[in-house]
């Protein structure tokens, strides 16, 4: 087909769907909204308790901010064509503070487990951090100079199961050490997983965080260290986490920090893997579909 054919198409595909425009290769697809639309299309009211109706759909908004998050533009840049760039943050903002992103990418890090033929919960954890440029927008108090990878910015705590699932994110300055920034993370890692009790780290989180782990949260964290300097290997399990943090950069959003607050970007880091989930999850039930429809 040529460009007019396809952007013809579009419009045609996405009419069926009640909307005008052309798609994104981010629009989430039928299959995709259909796992999301639980957790974020809002209960009808009743009509007695009155309230103004929604002026966009809750399904636009989420395409609109998985818009934003992978081409990594300006709030103020998104499309015409998409809702306006208020609503799409008063809603981000909004399910950000509301804790529905972290609910979301618990009860997704669940379903796709269970698809993989694991237990649903996690026995083992990896933990890594990484060090981000901070844009002008990140303010002073909240930023930091990593002396180490000579970065002036931020630093994202990960926490990970063994498949790369994101269990936990907390970001601090970049000046925090790993193994003070381990705390925290541990801590909320061990409050909503209770079945973990083993954790890989790198040799960064070696010292008193190894017994604090285990006499305070009944952790038991494994070093996993490289045999030679200056040479290429791949590390056992740390490679897991390594991989998170690819698929992280791949949205553009995440390879600067631009946000003044923290929670901020932890839920940009949220939505990036909820994101990834979903399409897993899709492509996994569209495999089923196919298998079905051979066998039958």
């Amino acid at each position: 087909h040529s460009p007019s054919q396809k952007r013809k198409m579009g419009v045609m595909k996405n009419k069926l769907n009640n909307s005008h425009r052309s798609l994104y290769p981010t629009d989430l697809t039928e299959r995709q909204w259909q796992i999301l639309r639980p957790w974020f299309e809002p209960e009808l009211k009743d009509s007695n308790l009155g309230g103004r109706p929604a002026k966009y759909p809750v399904r636009e908004i989420l395409n609109a901010v998985l818009y934003h998050t992978r081409g990594g533009q300006a709030w103020r840049l998104l499309p015409h064509d998409l809702p306006p760039w208020q609503s799409v943050y008063g809603y981000f903002r909004k399910w950000g503070r509301s804790g529905l992103l972290e609910r979301v990418n618990d009860e997704l890090c669940l379903k796709v487990r269970t698809s993989e033929d694991r237990k649903e919960q996690p026995t083992a954890a990896i933990i890594d951090a990484q060090s981000v440029k901070g844009a002008q927008t990140v303010g002073f108090k909240s930023r930091g100079y990593d002396a180490g990878k000579k970065i002036n910015g931020r630093k994202r705590h990960l926490a990970v199961d063994t498949i790369g699932l994101l269990l936990c994110v907390i970001v601090s300055a970049a000046s925090v050490q790993d193994r003070d920034g381990a705390k925290p993370l541990l801590e909320n890692l061990s409050d909503k997983f209770p079945t973990i009790s083993l954790v890989w780290a790198d040799g960064g989180y070696t010292g008193k965080l190894l017994i604090w782990a285990q006499a305070q949260l009944m952790l038991i964290i494994a070093i996993a260290k490289r045999t030679e300097l200056h040479s290429f290997e791949v590390v056992p399990r740390r490679w897991v986490v390594e991989r998170t943090f690819a698929w992280i950069m791949l949205c553009r959003r995440n390879c600067r920090d631009y946000e003044r607050l923290p929670e901020v970007s932890e839920a940009f880091v949220t939505l990036t893997m909820i994101g990834l989930m979903t399409r897993r999850l899709a492509r996994q039930a569209a495999y089923r579909k196919k298998d079905w429809r051979m066998v039958t």
